[in-house]
């Protein structure tokens, strides 16, 4: 390919994808690892509380019925997964308030799971609904970055810098957290304020990357597992060291989805269950050997 044309492509094409990819792993995995440590659940990811697919029916919905902005075409989409991103929080938080004042972490946990069945429901009567877009809608929600722009990395980059500014600026309280809640309130953490704090910057956060990349799951679960065994549980290392591992691990993931079966490009999403299943499988197996 001659050289004119190819710069082009690397710049306008390849270049945005690969941006994206590395930020919304980084993305996924940080929050990860901060909810594995705020909600003392080793299979907590940002996926947990249900805000993710609060998030996906936000962005279903703008699929579906053909929701844009003028002059920012994918902005439609993103608005409404990140504004039903912050209605399931909101929704959440309430119900949990609701049913215990102190708001515990198992009782948020089963409040995410139960939310996250609700929405799927409603995903499957949306999805059967819009049938001339079933294969547009079925493609997102496996995951996909194809099609990415420099304008979606730039959404992603200050999502990231200020919202995963937030979860880094808590990784002292986030240890105490992991030990337990009454272990944070006795060091002096002020845990009901600290919580709020990190589930928003955890939702805003999953609600940029699923408008952008759909659902991607398993980073958020597997690479803190992976970084924890190298760098230990300190979360002023291990949330640092998430980023770089989420980011490597998506791309990896990118890399297997454009090339496995060329020129059928797999969903982004299909590839990261296929090994994150396979990880968590060999951690947990290790994890307990080493525990014997």
């Amino acid at each position: 390919m001659p050289d004119g044309i190819s710069v082009p492509i690397i710049l306008s094409v390849r270049l945005p994808r690969v941006i994206c990819v590395a930020l919304t792993g980084a993305a996924l995995s940080l929050c990860g690892g901060a909810m594995q440590g705020l909600l003392k659940n080793p299979l907590a990811d940002g996926s947990t509380l249900g805000v993710a697919s609060g998030a996906s029916l936000g962005a279903v919905i703008a699929i579906a019925f053909g929701i844009t902005l003028p002059q920012l075409p994918f902005a439609g989409t993103m608005v409404l997964a990140i504004l039903f991103a912050f209605l399931s929080l909101l929704i959440i938080l309430s119900l949990a308030y609701k049913i215990d004042y102190s708001m515990s972490t198992n009782t948020i946990i089963l409040i995410g799971v139960i939310y996250s069945m609700f929405v799927s429901s409603i995903l499957a009567l949306i999805i059967s609904f819009a049938s001339d877009r079933v294969k547009q809608i079925t493609f997102w929600t496996m995951g996909s970055l194809l099609g990415t722009s420099l304008q979606n990395a730039l959404v992603l980059f200050g999502a990231l810098a200020v919202f995963g500014g937030v979860i880094l600026r808590y990784a002292r309280e986030l240890n105490a957290f992991a030990v337990s809640e009454s272990n944070a309130r006795s060091v002096g953490v002020p845990v009901r304020q600290v919580k709020l704090i990190l589930l928003i910057a955890v939702s805003a956060l999953i609600g940029v990357c699923v408008s952008i990349g759909g659902t991607i799951g398993f980073v958020g679960l597997v690479t803190p597992h992976m970084v924890r065994m190298i760098v230990g549980p300190d979360h002023k290392r291990l949330l640092p060291a998430s980023l770089f591992g989420g980011a490597v691990f998506l791309m990896l993931a990118d890399l297997v989805a454009r090339t496995l079966l060329n020129p059928i490009e797999l969903p982004i999403g299909v590839v990261t269950s296929f090994i994150g299943a396979f990880l968590f499988i060999v951690i947990f197996y290790r994890s307990r050997r080493a525990r014997t």
